[in-house]
C-alpha cells in the first residue's frame, strides 16, 4: 500500500515536471510535493506512525530516496527554466543597431522668450546692462517721477490695475529707469525687460504683456544717437536693409517724443497686407528724456541728456513670426511653440 503511494508520487512528479516554462509555476508545483508542512512527501512521513515498527526503516528509506530524487529533479528543471528565461529576456532586449533611430521630439522656447533673448543679445552687444525691476510698483515711480502727476491726462492712457491707493501693477518698465537713475549717476546705459499690466484686451492687446525699455544718459546725447541705435537694432532684428523713420508723438517722460517705424521687411516698403499698404510698420516709442525726469532723479539736465525707448516684446514676435492674434501667445498649446526655433 505505501509502496504504491510512493510510486504514484514519483509518476505524478515525472508527468508534470516537464510541463512548465516559468520558474514561478515550477515553484508552485514543487511546493505540492516538497513543502515541509503540507507537501505530499511530508504527508508520507506522518503516515509512518501508523506502520508496524518492523516496516518503518524500509519505508522511511524509500520516502527519503523519493524526496532526494524529487529535489534533484526540481533543481535540475529549475536551472533549465532559468536558462530559458534568461534567453527569452536577452532576446526581448536585443537591439538591432541597423534600424533607424526613434524620433526624439525636442522642446521649443516660447516666441516671447526667443524674441526677448534676441533683443537682450542685440542691446548687450551695444553695451547695455540688464536691469529687472519689480512688478508691483509705487505710484511715484510708475507715474509721478516720470512727469505724470496725479491730475495728468496721460494717466488715462494706462488703465491701471491698482493694488491699493499707493501701489499698483506697473504699467511700464520705465519705472525701473527712475530706480537706476536714483542709485547710479551717468553715464547710464540700461535695458529693462519685464511684465507690465494694463486694462486692455483685444486681438492686438493683452492685460499682461512683456515690455522692454532702454535708457541712455550721458553728456551730449541727442536724437542722432537715438536714430543710430534704432538703425542698428532694426537691421539686427528684422534684417539688413531695413530702414527706420521717426514720427512726432507724445509721452510725458520724453521731449521731444517719437513713434518709430521700420520699412516693411515683408515687401521691402512696396506695400502689402502686413504694412497695410503703407510700406512702414510701427514698432516702438522713444524720445529724449524730459529734463523734469532727470531733475526728479537728481541729475543736472544742463550737464546731462539722454534718450529712452520702449517696445512690446509680443508685438515684435507677432511681426517677425506672422502671428495675427496676441491671445495665441498666451495659450498652453505646445504645438504652437513647436513651430519656432532659434
Amino acid at each position: 500500500m505505501m509502496d504504491e503511494k510512493l510510486q504514484a508520487i514519483r509518476n505524478e512528479i515525472e508527468a508534470g515536471i516537464e510541463n512548465f516554462d516559468s520558474s514561478k509555476a515550477l515553484y508552485e508545483f514543487r511546493k505540492v510535493f516538497l513543502d515541509n508542512r503540507d507537501g505530499k512527501i511530508a504527508g508520507l512521513m506522518k503516515m509512518l506512525r501508523d506502520v508496524p515498527k518492523e516496516e518503518r526503516p524500509a519505508l522511511g528509506k524509500g520516502i527519503n530516496q523519493l524526496k532526494e530524487r524529487a529535489i534533484d529533479r526540481f533543481t535540475a528543471m529549475d536551472e533549465k527554466i532559468h536558462a530559458l528565461e534568461l534567453e527569452r529576456k536577452n532576446a526581448s532586449e536585443k537591439i538591432d543597431v541597423t534600424l533607424p533611430a526613434a524620433e526624439i521630439r525636442t522642446a521649443s522656447l516660447h516666441p516671447d522668450t526667443l524674441i526677448e533673448n534676441e533683443l537682450i543679445d542685440i542691446f548687450a552687444s551695444m553695451g547695455f546692462e540688464i536691469y529687472e525691476g519689480r512688478e508691483i510698483e509705487n505710484d511715484y515711480y510708475n507715474f509721478t517721477a516720470l512727469n505724470t502727476p496725479k491730475d495728468h491726462p496721460a494717466r488715462d492712457m494706462q488703465d491701471t490695475f491698482y493694488v491699493s491707493d499707493e501701489f499698483l501693477l506697473r504699467t511700464q518698465t520705465s519705472a525701473g529707469q527712475i530706480h537706476v537713475m536714483e542709485a547710479k549717476k551717468p553715464p547710464i546705459k540700461i535695458l529693462s525687460p519685464g511684465k507690465v499690466f494694463r486694462s486692455d484686451d483685444d486681438a492686438t492687446h493683452s492685460p499682461m504683456f512683456t515690455q522692454m525699455e532702454g535708457l541712455v544718459v550721458d553728456k551730449g546725447i541727442s536724437v542722432c544717437d537715438l536714430q543710430g541705435m534704432l538703425d542698428t537694432f532694426s537691421q539686427k532684428i528684422f534684417g539688413e536693409g531695413v530702414k527706420t523713420r521717426l514720427r512726432p508723438s507724445y509721452f510725458p517722460f520724453t521731449e521731444p517724443s517719437v513713434e518709430v517705424d521700420v520699412s516693411c521687411f515683408a515687401c521691402g516698403g512696396k506695400g502689402c497686407k502686413l504694412c497695410k499698404g503703407t510700406g512702414w510698420i510701427e514698432v516702438l516709442g522713444a524720445g529724449i528724456v524730459n529734463r523734469h525726469v532727470l531733475e526728479n532723479c537728481g541729475i543736472d539736465p544742463d550737464v546731462y541728456s539722454g534718450f529712452a525707448f520702449g517696445m512690446g516684446v509680443e508685438r515684435i514676435a507677432m511681426l517677425k513670426y506672422g502671428i495675427n492674434n496676441i491671445k495665441t501667445l498666451f495659450e498652453s498649446d505646445t504645438r504652437f511653440a513647436a513651430q519656432f526655433r532659434d
